[in-house]
C-alpha cells in the first residue's frame, strides 16, 4: 500500500472514530452518510478498528444523580519508593475492580498520570462515605508506595465522554 493510500485510510478511520465518539449508538447508515462512505465500507472499517483494538468498547453517557449516585475523582500520589512487580500485577489485574464491586462502587476510568498526582480513578458511588470506604480499601491494598489520596466530588458535567450535557444550563445553580 502506498504512503498516500495509507494516509487516506488513517483519515477515513479518524472520520469514523469521531462519528462514533459523538454517538456510538448511531445508525450505521447515518455514520456512513456523515463520513461520505458506503454502509459496507463503514461497517468493515468499524470491525477493523475493533480488531486493531483502537475501539475498546461502547458506552452510554448518563447522569449519575438521576439514578441516586454520585461521581467522584480519586487522585493518588505515590511515594518515591519503587513499586514492586507484584503490586503492578495487582494494579493491572481486576483486584481493584473486585474491591469496588464488593463495596457497590463502579470504576468508570482508571489512568496512570504525569504531573502532581500519579494515578486517577473516576468512580460512581452512592455518597462520599462509600467513596471514602473504597479509598481506604485502596490504601490497604497498596500500603507501600501510596502517599495520599484526594477525593473530589463531581458536582456537574458540562461535557462527558465528548457529549454536551443537555442540562448544562443548571451550572448556574452552582455558581
Amino acid at each position: 500500500m502506498s504512503k498516500s493510500s495509507s494516509d487516506k485510510m488513517d483519515q477515513d478511520e479518524k472520520k469514523i472514530l469521531f462519528e462514533l465518539v459523538k454517538n456510538s449508538n448511531e445508525n450505521i447508515e447515518i455514520i456512513s452518510k456523515r463520513c461520505g462512505f458506503s454502509r459496507q465500507k463503514t461497517w468493515r472499517m468499524i470491525k477493523q478498528l475493533e480488531a486493531k483494538k483502537l475501539i475498546w468498547g461502547y458506552t452510554a453517557v448518563f447522569d449519575e444523580q438521576k439514578i441516586g449516585q454520585t461521581h467522584f475523582i480519586l487522585m493518588i500520589k505515590r511515594t518515591m519508593e519503587k513499586i514492586e512487580e507484584k503490586v503492578v500485577d495487582i494494579i493491572i489485574s481486576t483486584e481493584t475492580e473486585d474491591i469496588a464491586k464488593k463495596l457497590r462502587v463502579t470504576i468508570e476510568s482508571n489512568a496512570y498520570l504525569h504531573g502532581e498526582y500519579d494515578w486517577m480513578l473516576t468512580i460512581i458511588a452512592k455518597d462520599i462515605k462509600q467513596a471514602k470506604s473504597f479509598s481506604d480499601k485502596l490504601i490497604a491494598l497498596y500500603p507501600v508506595g501510596t502517599d495520599k489520596i484526594a477525593i473530589l466530588q463531581t458536582l456537574m458535567f458540562i461535557r462527558k465522554n465528548y457529549v454536551l450535557n443537555p442540562d448544562r444550563k443548571n451550572l448556574k445553580n452552582f455558581l
